[in-house]
Formats: structure tokens, sequence, C-alpha cells
């Protein structure tokens, strides 16, 4: 069975938007790879993501943003014959957003970041106090590529 390549734009982002969790690859100034795990949220096609103001992460964005984010779920094991190792394989729906990272610094806009955050999760919005706001460093991923595969559905 051969892997379906996605190209509608709505399906990718279903796709996307249905993992719990998002990868985001990046590489240093020495071009070291360097991968976490995010929360993550999708609006306007941008990706939404936080994290602290400062440390190794933003270190490697603020001197080269470009990043690869992988989405990857509906996960399900599969074979044509029980005690054939070679016959089994992975159900799976993926998507790789590739784009820039854009730092948002502005207090309201931090804000709506947030809340594009904790809507995927909750469905809700929140208030945040100033020093919330203050010392969380938001930002987003502007896509500039999406590409999906789909394999066993």
């Amino acid at each position: 069975m051969k892997h379906q390549i996605v190209t509608d734009l709505a399906l990718l982002i279903e796709i996307a938007n249905k993992s719990e969790v998002c990868y985001l690859g990046m590489a240093d100034e020495n071009n070291q790879p360097y991968v976490l795990p995010f929360n993550f949220g999708l609006f306007d096609n941008n990706i939404y993501l936080h994290s602290a103001k400062t440390g190794h992460k933003i270190d490697i964005l603020r001197i080269n943003p470009k990043v690869c984010v992988s989405f990857s779920n509906d996960h399900a094991l599969r074979w044509q014959h029980e005690d054939m190792a070679c016959s089994y394989s992975m159900k799976y729906k993926s998507v790789l957003a590739f784009g820039k990272v854009e730092f948002i610094d502005d207090f309201d806009e931090k804000k709506k970041a947030l809340n594009i955050i904790m809507r995927k999760y909750t469905g809700k919005d929140f208030p945040f106090s100033t020093p919330s706001i203050n010392e969380v460093q938001p930002w987003r991923v502007i896509v500039e590529r999406w590409e999906g595969r789909v394999y066993g559905y």
C-alpha cells in the first residue's frame, strides 16, 4: 500500500489540528538539529507556540528563524499476516509545515496568541495577569509551505 500525498490546505490543517502536540525542528549556528515538542494552536494558517523568554531554543530561533513543524496522528498497527514481521506497517496521517518564527512582543497580541493555544485544548479564552504576560514569549510560525501524507486510510 502506498501513501497518499495530501495537498488540500483544509485537510492539512485538519490533520495538524487533530494532533495533541507538534514537534518543532530547528538548526543552530553550527547546523546542529534541535527538535522539541510543543503544545500549539492554529489560526489563519499560522502555528502559535509559547515558551520562556530565554533559553537554548530562543537563542537558536533569534539567529535562524527557519523551522519545520511536524504533526502526526491516527496511528494504528496493521498487518497482512500475523506471523510475518514484514507484513506489518503503521497507519498514520502526518503533516509538515515549513516557515519562519516571528516573536510576539505586543502585550495585547501576546494575550491573543496564548488564547489561540488555550482554545485548542480547552475550547475557551482566558484572562491573563500582567505578570504572566510579561514573563512568557509567545511566537508564531508563519507557514510558507504545508505538505502531508496519509498511509493506510
